[in-house]
């Protein structure tokens, strides 16, 4: 597969299968718990990495 499909898959790991993993009241992390901070790390991380798919797609590189 491509890297950019790889990347894409990311999220869905990082926000359905780390919710199992994160799935607790303690720590608090930034007076949050965890894994409301998790959730609210993943949608962050989420727009960085199509941020990251959208700079290595070719179809977005006509003007160069």
């Amino acid at each position: 597969m491509r890297l950019r499909h790889l990347l894409g898959v990311l999220p869905v790991l990082g926000m359905l299968g780390g919710a199992w993993f994160a799935d607790r009241t303690e720590p608090y992390v930034l007076g949050l718990p965890f894994i409301l901070f998790w959730m609210l790390a993943w949608v962050v991380l989420t727009s960085v990495i199509l941020a990251v798919i959208y700079k290595l797609d070719p179809a977005n590189r006509s003007g160069e």
